[in-house]
């Protein structure tokens, strides 16, 4: 796609968020789902396959633009980008960069049609920041693997169509050896789905607890090689974690501007509170916050697409914009007062939905060990 095309569809993809999906948020964090009419449309956006490659349907972008449009993704409520996000994430990505010729024939033009969800199927109880303490296990039948265990926390799991699972295909390893990938497709005999959780924040946005007792499926399901899985694992989080920051800009960006527009009309004393320096203050830390974090998702995602630096900027971006994002929405809070505590006002749910951002695709500790253990490998 050129750099024309682009900007068109960035232009389209701005003007439905603003237009169709800002308007109905109070809706679907009510009924904490997002509308269907809302799913097909963004179907027909594209939005469903935007960094699936072009030859199975998708739009093929870079990572440069991937973030790009995450900003814009950002700007509403994150449910929203939560419903196809996988697709083009750490679920999509995992096929496209390790699955074989016929997992992509089968899995990618729906993915990228919105016509399938794919879940990323890793998180356990004992095994969150750390997969390496996995224990779903999928030992060989002859030329079946017979996969038994349970993940939880599994983003848009009972609507997914096929769970890409990561489960330990040598029974006596630990750590991150001997941990495989495998397609599971959602109707596999022994698979069931809990209901999905209740959460702080972020409604429409369903997670749910994922069980397999003794569900069989061949050796084609294997995605790349036996034992490969923490790798891919790895790999597909470090872009995820990249477009999460760039997600994050996006929010910061709409909690700043809900938190100017307020300070412009809302009166206190007979002036708007906008001419009050400790409230100029507030918006002047957020703004700068705010610059900075663009700056750095944009320019780790030129490293990303160069090949330059896969690890340690997303790393970076992922821990300065989740927490930058948190700042900022605390500041909207702030300049909102009693109103910025209601239900109902966007920076009180903006505020609910940050929160997670710091914890899931690895949480912030976890980026600081990333980032200091690849600084020390690095310099030895």
């Amino acid at each position: 796609m050129d750099a024309e095309d682009f900007d068109a569809v960035l232009r389209t993809v701005r003007e439905f968020i603003r237009k169709e999906v800002v308007g109905r948020e109070a809706e679907i964090e009510e009924r904490d789902e997002i509308p269907a009419q809302i799913r097909q449309q963004a179907a027909g956006l594209g939005l469903f396959g935007w960094a699936l490659p072009e030859e199975y349907g998708g739009l093929g972008l870079s990572m440069g633009e991937d973030v790009r449009l995450a900003i814009e993704l950002g700007y509403t409520t994150p449910a929203f980008r939560s419903l196809f996000g996988t697709n083009n994430g750490i679920a999509g990505q995992a096929i496209v960069k390790y699955g074989t010729d016929a997992q992509r024939t089968e899995w990618l033009p729906k993915l990228a049609a919105g016509e399938a969800i794919a879940a990323f199927a890793l998180t356990e109880t004992e095994a969150g920041s750390d997969p390496s303490g996995l224990t779903t296990r999928a030992v060989r039948d002859g030329s079946e693997f017979v996969v038994t265990g349970a993940k939880r926390f599994i983003t848009n799991a009972p609507l997914a169509d096929v769970f890409v699972v990561f489960a330990r295909t040598e029974p006596d390893s630990t750590g991150r050896h001997g941990i495989s990938a495998l397609l599971v497709p959602a109707g596999a005999p022994g698979l069931t789905v809990g209901p999905h959780d209740p959460k702080m924040g972020q409604a429409g946005a369903w997670t749910a607890e994922v069980f397999f007792d003794e569900v069989r499926v061949g050796e084609d399901a294997l995605i790349g090689a036996e034992g490969e899985g923490f790798r891919i694992a790895m790999a597909s989080l470090a872009r995820g974690r990249l477009h999460i920051a760039a997600v994050c800009v996006g929010m910061a960006e709409r909690a700043l501007a809900e938190a100017v527009e307020h300070a412009k009309v809302t009166r206190q004393g007979g002036r708007p509170i906008g001419e009050f320096q400790l409230v100029q203050a507030l918006l002047a830390e957020s703004h700068a916050e705010l610059y900075a974090g663009r700056t750095m998702v944009l320019d780790a995602a030129a490293k990303y697409d160069s090949g330059e630096d896969r690890k340690l900027a997303p790393s970076s971006a992922k821990l300065f914009c989740t927490e930058m994002l948190g700042r900022v929405a605390d500041r909207a809070v702030q300049v909102h007062g009693g109103m910025g505590y209601m239900r109902g006002v966007a920076v009180e749910r903006i505020y609910r939905d940050a929160r997670l951002f710091r914890i899931y695709e690895g949480t912030s500790e976890i980026q600081k060990l990333v980032i200091a253990k690849q600084l020390l490998a690095d310099r030895g």
